[in-house]
């Protein structure tokens, strides 16, 4: 629109946008260049993502939580009397399964954040605590635009699957596992495998299946594998950090 004079009614702000014009195509081009300060674009990106990447981080807690709390309230009720059945120990055991779905799954989510900062945190403040030692990535610029325009999960459902069974489910396992065996083997006044029994389903069937599912969930664990999870501390990097001490 224009005035009554003929002048233009769009303010410096209108303009400065315009899509045609050279300089709104290179807005933002000087945001994150090195001699910026601390203070600057750079940095609230960088906050912005870390609060992302805690808010995910709870998420996983909050699954753990609750497979700590089934595991530890069904694992209480079949030692409680002898005559309750076994096998809701391992009706426990798929619920811990099912929440290991779900916190891979939101590993996974999690994972893209924290990427992110880990990106962040290697090319940008270590470089800038120590430039002796140089980036890390000499791209990493490139792949962190890219993840913005188009972000996408680098891991994957395996190797989260994987992850969640060593930090924690693979012990909670464990002890459903040895749980399972005390209470067929030592409470019951008869013997395996007739304790061990579930329905029409012999014992030693129930045994050899369990056994078999174990064994799945430690050779998903601790099969060699190329982690792909940007920045995982693991405890092999926990045990190097104590010998440079």
């Amino acid at each position: 629109m224009t005035g009554d004079d003929g002048s233009s009614d769009r303010g410096p702000t209108d303009a400065a946008f315009d899509p045609s014009d050279k300089r709104a195509r290179t807005l933002g081009r000087g945001f994150f260049e090195e001699e910026s300060a601390p203070g600057s674009a750079m940095a609230h990106l960088y906050r912005g993502e870390l609060h992302r990447m805690k808010l995910w981080r709870e998420r996983l807690d909050r699954t753990t939580n609750w497979a700590v709390t089934v595991m530890a309230a069904i694992l209480t009720w079949a030692f409680a009397d002898p005559s309750n059945p076994h096998y809701v120990i391992l009706v426990g055991g798929v619920m811990v399964g099912i929440f290991l779905v779900i916190e891979a799954r939101r590993y996974r989510g999690y994972d893209i954040w924290r990427s992110r900062v880990r990106l962040l945190q290697e090319n940008v403040f270590a470089y800038a605590l120590d430039p002796s030692h140089g980036v890390v990535d000499d791209d990493w610029r490139r792949k962190l635009a890219d993840d913005y325009r188009t972000p996408t999960t680098k891991i994957s459902y395996e190797e989260a699957i994987a992850h969640r069974l060593r930090r924690v489910y693979l012990p909670l396992f464990t002890v459903l596992v040895a749980a399972w065996l005390v209470r067929v083997c030592v409470m019951p006044p008869t013997g395996w495998p007739t304790t061990a029994a579930v329905g029409m389903v012999p014992g030693v069937v129930v045994t050899g299946g369990i056994g078999l599912v174990y064994l799945g969930l430690v050779s998903v664990t601790f099969r060699p594998r190329r982690w792909r999870a940007h920045g995982e501390l693991r405890n092999h990097d926990i045990g190097a950090w104590d010998d440079m001490e």
